[in-house]
């Protein structure tokens, strides 16, 4: 009826729009033209009425559906809830149990863990002196006992400066650093050129394409080893034949962050040479001013080992190395005496009353650096403008225990 009562409605207004002026409503064609398209509209109607019937009755059997669904997923939910309460206190009790079992137990486990603790402690300490025996090999057992002389070689107008051979060969070529920054190096054939500038040949001239900075430069087999200015802890190692520079590194454990010495306001990273090879004096963070020994493989620029020194950089000067030995010389306010009061032996076989008569001829001022030369055992000094050379006097140290 509703959908009847719909049609009619929808047939008057249509008549109403749509029939004719009333000069054609008497035209019996024109009505029943009119009348079937009515049926039709009315029969499009009835369909969509039955279908949207059909649509209400599906989507009444989902919503019943979906809340059978519903309702087992709750029942599920409740037993999984209840399986998990329950595993969760089969878990408990299992922990106490263990718990009570760790606590019959705690006595023993601690004295078992506090003797693999010492023994893996003892074993690393030994395999650490092993090491360090194998680095610092017995095929040098000297120490120094005295300073003998001193021997001005050359006198120059510049305070600071390094001077040296190459402490890797037997060449007789003397190398010539000016200043605390710089980038020209002077070669000399020989001593005697150095010392007398009008001998022939005059000395060639290598300019670096980097500058060094402070005066802890050293020459060993071939290369030039140097602090790399304007950088905190960059090594350059130079090849002198080539004229390139062979390799860099970055010197670790805090290196170039503060002076190595007190009185040697443009050294932060003071390079040495002895018997054992190519080492790194330096300041490290955290130990409160004392310097820190690293040494380096020069092949491949790599740390071989670093010890943290008792020698503070406080009224240091300048420090070298002998037989893997650093010794540190000390003033006070740069004036003098000139003493090695502190001596660093990384195998322990030098004692305090070996440093008695440690002490140099006496210099106005402080030295600029001072490096040992393992090849002719002397040591080769720059004081205001002063190339010095410093003969050693020297004994056998202590056995290795």
């Amino acid at each position: 009826m509703v959908a009847l009562w719909g049609a009619s409605a929808l047939l008057v207004l249509f008549l109403a729009a749509f029939l004719p002026p009333p000069q054609y409503a008497q035209d019996p064609a024109m009505v029943h033209y009119i009348y079937q398209r009515f049926q039709v509209l009315e029969q499009g109607l009835e369909k969509c009425t039955q279908a949207t019937r059909a649509y209400i009755q599906d989507f009444r059997e989902f919503s019943k559906n979906i809340s059978v669904m519903l309702g087992r997923c709750q029942t599920y939910t409740s037993e999984y809830k209840s399986a998990v309460n329950n595993l969760a206190l089969r878990v408990e009790r299992a922990q106490r149990e263990i718990d009570y079992l760790e606590y019959l137990r705690e006595s023993d486990i601690c004295v078992e863990t506090e003797d693999k603790t010492l023994a893996e402690k003892l074993l690393q300490e030994a395999e650490e002196e092993k090491k360090i025996r194998t680095l610092l090999n017995a095929s040098c057992d000297n120490m120094l006992t005295n300073i003998k002389s001193l021997k001005i070689v050359k006198k120059t107008i510049d305070t600071d400066g390094s001077w040296m051979k190459d402490a890797g060969s037997d060449s007789p070529k003397v190398y010539f650093l000016i200043g605390s920054r710089n980038n020209t190096v002077w070669e000399f054939a020989n001593m005697r050129a150095f010392m007398e500038d009008s001998t022939k040949p005059p000395p060639r001239k290598l300019n670096l394409p980097l500058s060094w900075q402070g005066s802890g430069q050293v020459i060993y087999r071939g290369f030039l080893f140097f602090h790399s200015q304007g950088t905190s802890n960059e090594i350059i190692k130079y090849n002198l034949q080539k004229r390139t520079v062979e390799d860099r590194m970055l010197l670790p454990g805090g290196a170039g962050r503060a002076l190595v010495y007190q009185h040697s306001p443009f050294t932060y990273i003071d390079l040495a040479v002895d018997e054992h090879g190519l080492w790194a004096i330096h300041s490290g963070p955290g130990i409160q001013g004392h310097l820190v020994l690293t040494k380096i493989e020069p092949g491949t620029l790599g740390v071989e080992h670093s010890w943290d020194t008792p020698c503070r950089s406080q009224d240091a000067e300048a420090s070298f190395l002998m037989c893997g030995v650093l010794y540190v010389v000390y003033s006070s306010g740069g004036q003098g005496p000139h003493r090695i009061t502190c001596v660093y032996d990384p195998l322990d076989t030098i004692r305090e009353e070996n440093l008695s008569n440690l002490f140099f001829p006496r210099r106005p001022r402080s030295h600029s650096m001072i490096h040992y030369n393992p090849r002719d055992k002397q040591l080769y000094a720059w004081n205001e403008g002063n190339q010095i050379l410093y003969r050693l006097q020297t004994k056998r140290k202590l056995p290795l225990e």
